[in-house]
């Protein structure tokens, strides 16, 4: 299926998770906030929230500092 990640098109596997798409593309859960379509998905429910075609995905970095 086909996602916008982050801006881009990108080809995912069909009936993927947030979750499944974090560990495909080898990215820690605990260190990013994702937004599906201009809205927030919480951390709790990465692995019951499926992707669609056609969905855009943001995925965005925690940076710390000070």
């Amino acid at each position: 299926m086909k996602l916008k990640l982050n801006g881009t098109d990108s080809e995912i596997t069909d009936g993927i998770t947030v979750t499944g798409l974090l560990e495909t593309l080898k990215i820690e859960p605990g260190r990013v906030a994702v937004e599906v379509n201009l809205h927030i998905v919480k951390k709790c429910d990465y692995d019951a929230h499926t992707l669609k075609d056609g969905d855009s995905v943001e995925i965005v970095n925690f940076v710390g500092g000070g």
